[in-house]
């Protein structure tokens, strides 16, 4: 009995041991939440009217994040598409109750290309509220800074960028609440989430399984399903079950040991 509890203590050593070395692998492309923390408030940008403005002058209500680079091919086009669509079917008055920032992390996005990029996403909102959408560009090192921050993970691939699809939300005081993956979202969960930044409180992401499942593949620049992060999950998950497999087996040949005594 007593070699049946070491294996399985050895097992599940193991398997506490490959669950961390996951968790504490690099994510080279996607989104490392980071919950609870405050973005760097006076790092300094450009908005789209070439005005030198620090985050902490355009976040001072629930703001929606975003990052995107203005040339991109792929996804930063259909996810301020879809950020669009969605503030114009929730109830909430963009510039009264949340604001929009949108930031290019290519440095060589101009406030001039940031203000064509702007021109056509904001069609389907009401003329008075698009000055509450800031598109903001910048120098490299403030770049980084924010997204770091955000756990923002992108990568250059040759005139392009592979990137996450993401909106951050963040509460008047800048504390990251919530993480909405993908380029549409629904108005309930937006409006929820900005609820939920107006208090300073933060909520985990169902999506997040997707985003454990799923990786961006620079090359076809489409998702790809991660196997050996799945299979590795599985061994975890077999390992703990045969070690109860273990302690209920031994429970039962005690028990049957005593009445044979």
């Amino acid at each position: 009995m007593k070699t049946f509890f070491l294996l399985g203590f050895v097992i599940l050593l193991s398997s506490i041991s490959f669950a961390q070395e996951l968790v504490n692998k690099e994510v080279e492309i996607g989104i490392v939440e980071k919950l609870d923390q405050t973005v760097p408030l006076e790092l300094k940008f450009q908005n789209e009217k070439n005005d030198t403005v620090t985050l902490g002058s355009v976040i001072n209500k629930p703001t929606i994040l975003s990052f995107v680079y203005f040339d991109c091919p792929g996804m930063c086009s259909p996810l301020l598409d879809g950020i669009a669509d969605v503030i114009s079917k929730t109830e909430l008055t963009l510039g009264k109750d949340y604001d929009i920032v949108t930031i290019s992390f290519n440095t060589k996005d101009t406030p001039e290309k940031a203000i064509q990029k702007k021109l056509n996403f904001v069609s389907k909102i009401k003329e008075e509220q698009r000055g509450s959408w800031t598109y903001l560009t910048g120098e490299l090192a403030n770049i980084q800074k924010i997204t770091e921050a955000v756990g923002f993970r992108y990568k250059p691939t040759g005139e392009d960028f592979a990137h996450p699809s993401t909106i951050i939300i963040l509460s008047p005081q800048g504390k990251i609440t919530r993480y909405l993956y993908g380029v549409s979202f629904m108005p309930f969960d937006l409006k929820m989430a900005l609820a939920e930044a107006q208090q300073g409180l933060a909520q985990p992401s169902r999506n997040k399984l997707l985003e454990y499942c799923f990786a961006y593949d620079p090359q076809s620049k489409t998702y790809t399903l991660q196997f050996t992060r799945l299979m590795g999950t599985f061994v975890i998950i077999m390992g703990l079950f045969f070690l109860l497999y273990l302690y209920v087996s031994s429970k039962r040949n005690s028990t049957k040991t005593r009445k044979n005594d």
